[in-house]
Formats: structure tokens, sequence, C-alpha cells
């Protein structure tokens, strides 16, 4: 498939238009149709739909867009490594991978005091769930990930390093408004009677655990897409949540978290190649650890 077709596809579904696309891509709004087009004649489904406003992805075009975006990414760092070669540019970036609520959390501290540190070194972030991102230290694509030992766990592999950051204990997140906010640590079975949404599964195995612990049943009855997703199901007030103690810090501002009493905690790890390891990837261990938020009270 041409990439700058599926280049056309992701800048469409950003800016919500045809026309819009096509100005930005210096093209004409019919070439965009028609590369849009083909691509669903390939794919054989329809990736987009119009609407008042518009267009928009289809289901089937949202998970197309979430590919294609890592593809083009990919894309371009491998043309950049390339040309970085030919120009004779020494140094190699530095590609971290993440889990989300780590992406969102402890990386982005840790990095910028490794750039205070060391200097302009180039660097990607590449968010993913814990076992995805050791499958992509393995195959090269990634110098260090940031991973938790949540359910189902981390792989025994001889291949990576695994170092250990240290505890993250889990907090409820509830909305700003809700009886529980600012009383302190709480047990769940207090919460035993709220709807709780969860994003993936690790998670919500860790709160099954704990409030099974304490004699109670969670009501997971809402699942969410993402982090900002189950966020928004709180903050809005269809429900509360479990979320990682390393995650507060970049909270939006209409949700509040309280902690648990015996809370479950997950193990945070950075992997890394055993072969020829990034020459940054250790500082930027140390700085992970530095960056770790205090456990809540």
């Amino acid at each position: 498939m041409d990439l700058n077709v599926w280049r056309a596809f992701v800048t469409v579904c950003r800016v919500g238009s045809l026309s819009a696309a096509a100005a930005e891509l210096n093209h004409t709004q019919s070439a965009v149709s028609r590369q849009i087009a083909g691509l669903e004649r390939q794919l054989g489904v329809t990736l987009m739909e119009r609407h008042a406003r518009g267009v928009r992805p289809t289901p089937a075009g949202e998970v197309f867009r979430r590919h294609a975006l890592a593809t083009l990414t990919e894309a371009d760092r491998a043309v950049r490594a390339v040309r970085d070669v030919r120009d004779g540019v020494a140094d190699r970036p530095l590609a971290i991978g993440a889990t989300p609520s780590l992406a969102a959390g402890i990386v982005p501290e840790a990095v910028r005091n490794l750039l205070n540190q060391a200097g302009p070194v180039r660097w990607s972030l590449l968010p993913a769930l814990s076992a995805q991102l050791h499958n992509r230290v393995i195959a090269g694509d990634l110098d260090i990930a940031v991973v938790t030992d949540a359910p189902p766990g981390l792989a025994a592999d001889p291949r990576v390093e695994r170092r250990f950051l240290g505890l993250d204990e889990m907090v409820a997140v509830l909305p700003a408004g809700h009886p529980r906010a600012g009383r302190g640590p709480v047990p769940v079975r207090a919460l035993a009677d709220q709807i709780w949404v969860e994003d993936n599964e690790g998670s919500a195995a860790l709160l099954r655990q704990h409030a099974a612990r304490a004699g109670v049943t969670a009501r997971i009855d809402l699942t969410a897409a993402d982090l900002p997703g189950k966020l928004a199901l709180v903050a809005t007030g269809h429900a509360i949540a479990l979320i990682p103690g390393a995650l507060t810090r970049a909270l939006r501002s209409d949700v509040v978290t309280v902690g648990l009493v015996d809370p479950p905690t997950r193990g945070l790890y950075t992997i890394t190649p055993r072969r020829e390891p990034h020459p940054w990837a250790a500082a930027l261990h140390d700085q992970l650890v530095a960056a770790q938020v205090p456990r809540p009270r």
C-alpha cells in the first residue's frame, strides 16, 4: 500500500474535512477523495462517513487510523535514521516505550531531567501495554521500556535485562464532588456499591483481587477504550476507577484521588536489550527512580 495514501487518510481523520486535509497536503479535494475511495476498495470496508460538520472515521476506519498512524511514525523514524547515517550524525536516538499511565506520569519528568543532564539527546516515546513493549524491545524497536508487573505479569526472557524501579500503589479516582473525596484512605468495601470503569484487563484484575480480599465484589459495569476515556467517565459522574498512583500528577482538574486501605500495588520496571544497550538507557533508569511520586496517603 502507498504510505502517501495512508498519510492522507490520517490527515482527514485529524482535521475532519476533505477540503482542509487537501489544503494541508497541497492536494486537490478530489485527489484526496480518490485516495480515500481507493483505500476503501483495497480494504473492502467503508473507512469514512459524512456528518453535519464534515467527515469522521467509521469504527473500522478508527481501527485502521490507529495502526496507520503508528506505521507512519515508524516510517518517518526510518527515513530520519537513514538520513542521519548519510549525513554522518553519530548520536543514536533513544527510543523509549512506556505503559500509558507511565507515559503520562513519571516518564516526561524523567526525560526532562535526563536532557538537563545529558544535553540535546534525540528521543521518541511509544505508549503501549507491557507485553507489547517487551516484544518491541526484543525486536530492536525500543532501547528501553518502562513496564509493570500488573496481571498477566512480566515474562522471563534472557534477552532483556529487567531492573526494578519501585512499587506503585493504586488509588481510587472519583468525580470532584463525590462524597468520599478528600476523606482519606477508605476501605474498598465502602465503595462496593459504586459503579467502576476499567480500560484494561490488568487494572481490572487488580481491582477484582483487592475487592475479593475484602469480601466484596467490584461492579465493573463500564469499559473505556483508553485511559482518557476512563477518566472522562469518572469526571462526568458515571463511575469511579482504579488508577496507578504514578498517574496522579497528570490528572485532569475535575477528578480527585483517594487512597485505599491496604491498596493493591504493582511493580515498576525498566527492560532493556542485553546486547548493545543504548548509552543513555541506564541514566534514564536512574531518572525514572528519582521521578516516582511519593506514595499517596
